[in-house]
């Protein structure tokens, strides 16, 4: 019996006729709409949040490199780049980062005709593979959001960069949390209306994501390094600032941009410093806001002075919840009982 000689490959790639790859391209057509009926709406929604975070990190980055780059530039740099945005400025979990990979290259497949390079992808979850692996982070998004304190405000400003950036670090995070800021509004702030006037500063927080706006007042602290009103009037004057966005990125190089803040920037501002100091807990953007709330109702503010301040509607859970944390240990049920 004679053996058969193997099969060799063809390494002639085929090549279709005109019509064949009319019929080809038409075919692709259909299974692209065919997957797009047929996929559940909340996956579409969860990838139209991973789209939205991709043009959130390209904001980020046009911020410190001075370059914008196409959003359709979904390379190995990029995606990589995203994965680390989305650890240490968004915190997210290592879970939530590696479906937002998935998001970003299908969204670019399906809605911008980019096929994503494999080594891309394969380099995103290389880096990916140890954020898996450490408990801290794969615990991210379990629980709420950190309160700061008062204290922490003090052991942030002790480590505080030097210089200009310095000064409006101090200034955002101590605004952020008297005015008990979203760091969307903390973003959209501007100058002109934060107004000095002989008890501290009145300040109207503008309508963000459909939002109300509100006129909140920020008294002056006893506590130098960290009165607001202080602050903000130091960072105005070295900035140079008199109307448009209160808050600016600054370069590399000391200079001032022109454009506010992005929310996603006020939040890594808030976590860098955080770090920074050294702290035991990690803040975002969203301590400030609930720690003002506590550390107002321990100091024994009214709840509806609290809620004027923070925005929150009378019967919000979350404001209340931050509530039952403050008065835990008033009155406790605990407390002298003849234990």
């Amino acid at each position: 019996m004679t053996d058969l000689a193997p099969l060799q490959p063809d390494a002639t790639p085929a090549v279709h006729d005109a019509a064949t790859l009319a019929v080809l391209h038409a075919m692709e057509e259909a299974a692209e709409k065919h997957l797009d009926a047929i996929r559940p709406h909340n996956t579409k929604r969860s990838y139209a949040n991973d789209w939205a975070l991709w043009e959130e990190f390209h904001g980020w980055l046009a911020e410190r490199t001075g370059q914008p780059l196409p959003l359709t530039a979904v390379t190995k740099g990029t995606l990589v780049g995203f994965v680390v945005w989305l650890d240490t400025i968004k915190l997210a979990a290592p879970n939530s980062i590696d479906r937002r990979i998935t998001g970003v290259t299908v969204t670019a497949r399906n809605e911008h005709g980019i096929e994503v390079p494999k080594a891309a992808t394969v380099a995103a979850r290389q880096a990916l593979k140890p954020l898996k692996n450490d408990p801290e982070r794969m615990a991210r998004g379990r629980g709420k959001a950190a309160a700061a304190t008062p204290e922490q405000l003090r052991q942030m400003n002790a480590a505080v960069a030097d210089g200009l950036t310095g000064l409006r670090d101090r200034a955002l995070w101590l605004t952020a949390f008297s005015i008990a800021g979203r760091s969307a509004e903390v973003a959209a702030l501007r100058a002109e209306a934060i107004v000095h006037v002989s008890q501290g500063l009145e300040v109207h927080v503008p309508a963000v994501k459909g939002r109300p706006p509100r006129d909140v007042v920020v008294h002056e602290g006893k506590n130098v390094d960290t009165c607001p009103v202080r602050a903000w009037l130091t960072w105005r004057a070295a900035a140079g600032i008199t109307s448009g966005p209160a808050f600016l990125p600054i370069t590399v190089h000391g200079r001032l941009g022109n454009r506010a803040l992005s929310p996603e920037a006020v939040r890594e501002i808030i976590a860098r410093n955080a770090e920074r100091a050294g702290l035991s807990v990690r803040l975002t953007g969203h301590s400030m806001r609930a720690g003002f709330i506590t550390t107002s109702r321990r100091a024994g503010k009214r709840e509806e002075k609290i809620r004027e301040q923070s925005g929150h509607a009378e019967n919000s859970p979350a404001f209340w919840g931050y509530i039952r944390e403050a008065d835990k240990w008033t009155d406790a049920a605990s407390e002298d009982i003849g234990l």
